[in-house]
């Protein structure tokens, strides 16, 4: 927040870039005196009609002194916003604000008039929503709490704007006109609002982008060869149902066409529209590219020039233009340096990419910010020897390269309601926005499976990735995104592998696993592999290797028909020898079973066993097609043929068997479902924040702010601290300091015997294993004797910082922090003092807020948990307590966002109770703009 002595500075923090409701972009910004000329050519474009309902009278034109008014502004008690598209105003927004009497007015008056106009043309795509949203967020900065807004009745858009943002509001009717009043503090439906607006915004974006109506291919070679030219070649291949157009500013002028597409050399000489653009220039011409498809009206850029961010810091200054000059005319932009997008519906057949064939369509979304990861992923997904099977292919695909606009999270809010996409499968090299990652990865994840690989784990993210520093480690952001129900995995084979399983079979019902096969020693090792992961495998059923197709079929029957199995998998090796079961009879028998109880997953572990795999997956070809006006028919597989059907006209919902070269691989993709199975039936009833009477909200805000007021951040003091827990009911037990014997003894009478005598020094705090703690001093000789010890072994008191403290219960030592990321949000931490946490790294996480559920397997989810709930006869610890603790301290966390960092440590949790030893907490003050703010795209 700006001091009053910059109050009329230019806030430029208040500019921001929107997604509109159509998917189109807009650019949010103060208005300043420059701007008259725009007003006034805006106020030009605006219908009489239009006019009447902002003055509530005609009005035809401003004049000099309305023009003066509008665009002069203080920015603390008068502030006017616009969006705007290619420089020009297209909407907007000021707030005046008002006393008690409805007058102009001055802090601490904390209401204002609003009042809204937009351009005609540009009604019903959103813009009023995002400005009151940006308008609202500048009030709060400012201080002030409610807006009030006069409407005539007649104006029934204007009034649907206030009235479905979701604020607390009062209506009133006086004098023919429509008073509004609405608080401006953000309430859980004002959220729920915002966060909808903005998912059906950027879903939009992104659609119009793999779906669109017409391309142009701006960079197409004169000779063959070259990206543009091979780009042109794959989408006309793929057999693209819209327009196509080939420019090149390098074409002569009398040549009408290229490859059999119709070529111009400008997107302005192109009749008609064109919804997206492939720019395939040297990175030095895009600009002048861009400016001719702003000018045109295109709605969409992949850029695959490279030549940016990824090529250092001239490099990234370009890339920071390139997006800037985009948005200027409402584009969005996949790239630069992207290897493209490809949409397989038979609505669009789009391979804008620089992948020479289309994979087979199918329900898989794939988005990968490395082109060459990329590649690597169609491949495995359709690859057919060697490797696993059983997925019928992809439903759109997104190679973001340098992610500068679009992103993940864009691309989330899309396939989240797409109807032609059942598995999401992302490698990401970073996350710009953690926070609003999991949060929309929680979303999907309800609905349909997320599987995420990440890249670059222990190092910084690619040269050309712009994104916020995260001070987390990788192991509590993995751990963050599962809780967010992602299914995290290392490598791009397990997310093949888990892509396989989703794609094609149910989510299993529990852990209860049962293994069947021709090897013994193969279902020994599925046997020890589940174990490993984590499920309870039944004794594997050895059918010999003389086992018959009727034999599988069998026994696979039974043990889906019993209810305490909730998957199989079925080993199989192959058999030699007269009467020996084929490839295309084994996966026809296993095929029916499973057909026949399609609840429970099963799963092929194969060893060389030629057509199996293929067999399995006979509804129809994964490999990559070979592209044309008319989809190819495959050559009937071995299941195929064993049905007298062409693998083609299977049917859709045909119940693919997935099948892995290895035993672990199958197992861990059963174990990764396993664990998404039950967090969607957690996540049905997520529990809830739950409401303590002994909590201060207002007195500790009070608290921080009059601490705040001493300095821009800090670190509180003891009895600060103490205070502000306190607040919270988190009571610490004091340790009062002993620089000498007789301060020593005196605080031990002040806290009643027995005590501990501690040393604080940095080198010694929290270890005990030095010696440096004295516990269970029941009288003043014990404690001088003890106070001698420390000195003689570890030097002065002064080196020491000394502390006497009254005991607390013996118990469990754990330890409870809260810290605010700058990228991820507030974290919520948990694990035991010592050595668990600190060397073997034996620590949860969960984002805040925490629920009562959350906080409840927060405490269960470390490796160490055993030792609280009563190891090898040991007393129970009272978790319920300590559940309490964590839901206070997440409330604190929550309430408060200048509560930057909170640690207790150590905190003993007794049989009944526990005592906070010790506490630390930081503030700062807060973010101007957190996830609670308006919708905003990443600055640039």
């Amino acid at each position: 927040m700006q001091t009053s002595p910059d109050r009329h500075e230019y806030p430029a923090h208040w500019e921001a870039d929107v997604v509109l409701r159509d998917g189109g972009t807009a650019r949010i910004r103060p208005i300043t005196v420059d701007d008259a000329d725009r007003l006034v050519s805006f106020y030009e474009q605006v219908s009489d009609e239009s006019k009447y309902y902002r003055f509530f009278a005609p009005y035809p034109r401003l004049s000099a002194k309305d023009v003066h008014r509008f665009t002069h502004h203080d920015f603390v008690d008068r502030v006017g916003l616009a969006a705007t598209v290619g420089g020009e105003f297209i909407a907007t927004v000021r707030y005046d604000r008002i006393g008690a009497d409805g007058t102009p007015a001055s802090a601490p008056a904390d209401e204002a008039e609003v009042a809204f106009l937009v351009q005609d043309a540009h009604q019903g795509r959103g813009v009023a929503s995002a400005l009151l949203e940006h308008i609202g967020a500048v009030a709060r900065e400012r201080g002030i709490r409610r807006f009030a807004a006069e409407v005539l009745p007649a104006n029934t858009k204007m009034i649907k704007v206030f009235t479905d943002a979701g604020y607390t509001q009062k209506r009133s009717f006086e004098d023919g006109v429509v008073r509004l009043e609405f608080d401006l503090e953000p309430t859980d439906r004002s959220l729920a609002v915002q966060y909808a607006r903005e998912h059906r915004a950027e879903a939009r974006s992104v659609q119009r982008l793999l779906a669109p109506g017409s391309v142009a291919v701006v960079g197409t070679g004169r000779t063959p060869g070259g990206v543009g030219r091979s780009v042109l070649g794959n989408i006309r291949d793929a057999g693209y149902t819209g327009r196509l157009y080939a420019v090149n500013k390098a074409l002569p002028e009398d040549q009408k066409e290229l490859d059999g597409v119709p070529a111009h050399r400008s997107v302005r000489d192109i009749d008609g529209p064109v919804d997206l653009a492939v720019v395939a220039v040297p990175a030095e011409y895009v600009p002048e590219v861009v400016t001719e498809c702003g000018e045109h009206g295109v709605q969409g850029l992949v850029v695959v020039s490279a030549g940016y961010a990824e090529s250092g810091i001239e490099g990234r200054e370009r890339q920071r233009a390139l997006v800037r000059h985009a948005r200027t005319y409402g584009m969005r932009i996949i790239g630069p340096n992207a290897f493209g997008i490809i949409n397989t519906s038979p609505r669009v057949r789009l391979n804008a990419s620089l992948a020479p064939e289309v994979p087979r369509p199918g329900r898989i979304g794939l988005f990968a910010q490395s082109g060459a990861i990329g590649i690597a992923l169609l491949s495995r997904l359709h690859r057919r020897g060697g490797g696993v099977t059983g997925v019928t292919g992809v439903s759109t695909f997104v190679s973001s390269g340098n992610r500068a606009d679009v992103s993940g999270n864009d691309v989330l809010q899309y396939w989240y309601e797409d109807p032609d996409t059942d598995v999401v499968l992302m490698y990401l090299e970073s996350i710009g926005n953690p926070r609003k990652f999991t949060r929309l990865a929680r979303r999907t994840a309800a609905a349909k499976p997320l599987v995420v690989v990440q890249g670059a784990r222990h190092g910084a993210a690619p040269q050309g990735h712009a994104v916020r520093a995260t001070r987390l480690p990788h192991a509590t952001v993995s751990a963050l995104l599962r809780q967010a129900g992602v299914i995290r995995v290392d490598t791009i084979t397990e997310l093949v592998d888990a892509g396989l399983l989703l794609d094609r079979q149910p989510l299993p019902a529990g852990p209860r696993v049962a293994i069947l096969g021709n090897s013994e020693s193969l279902g020994l090792l599925t046997y020890d592999a589940c174990l490993a992961e984590g499920l309870r495998p039944h004794p594997p059923q050895d059918l010999t290797t003389a086992a018959s197709a009727a034999d599988f079929h069998a026994a696979l029957t039974r043990a889906l028909a019993d209810d305490r199995c909730d998957a199989v998998v079925v080993t199989a090796i192959p058999a030699v020898g007269e009467g020996s079961v084929g490839d295309a009879a084994l996966a026809q028998a296993l095929r029916s079973a499973s057909a026949a109880a399609p609840a429970k997953p099963v799963l092929v572990v194969h060893v060389e066993l030629g057509g199996l795999a293929e067999a399995l997956s006979a509804a129809a070809s994964t490999a990559p097609q070979a592209a044309s006006d008319k989809p190819q028919q495959n050559a009937p597989s071995p299941m195929a043929a064993a049905e007298h059907v062409p693998a083609a006209e299977a049917p859709e919902d045909a119940h693919l068997i997935p099948a892995y070269p290895a035993a672990e691989r199958a197992v861990r993709a059963l174990g990764q479902a396993v664990t998404y199975a039950q967090w969607r039936r957690d996540a049905a009833d997520p529990g809830r924040v739950p409401e303590y009477d002994d909590i201060q909200e207002k007195g500790a805000a009070a608290l921080i702010g009059g601490l705040l007021a001493r300095g821009q951040g800090l670190t509180l003091g003891t009895d600060a601290t103490c205070d502000l827990l306190g607040h919270y009911g988190v009571q610490v037990h004091r340790a009062l300091p002993a620089p000498t014997p007789d301060a020593a003894a005196e605080a031990a009478r002040d806290l009643g015997y027995p005590v501990a005598l501690k040393a604080t020094a940095p080198h010694l705090r929290h270890r005990a294993d030095l010696g440096g703690v004295r516990l269970d001093l029941a009288d003043e000789d014990q404690l001088r004797r003890s106070y001698a010890e420390l000195t003689d072994l570890f030097g002065s008191p002064e080196e020491l910082r000394p502390v006497v403290q009254r005991m607390a219960p013996r118990g469990v030592d754990v330890v409870v922090r809260a810290v605010i990321d700058p990228a991820a949000g507030a974290v919520l931490s948990f694990g035991l003092a010592g050595a668990a946490s600190q060397l073997l790294g034996d620590t949860a996480h969960r984002l805040i807020p925490v629920t009562d559920r959350e906080a409840s397997s927060l405490v269960r989810s470390i490796r160490t948990a055993p030792l609280l709930f009563g190891w090898r006869g040991s007393a129970p610890a009272d978790t319920r307590a300590l559940e309490e603790l964590l839901l206070r301290v997440s409330r604190l966390v929550d309430d408060h966002p200048e509560v930057v960092a909170v640690t207790l440590e150590p905190v003993v949790v007794a049989s009944h109770g526990l005592s906070v030893l010790g506490a630390s907490v930081r503030l700062a003050p807060p973010p101007a703009r957190d996830d609670l703010g308006p919708r905003t795209l990443p600055a640039y």
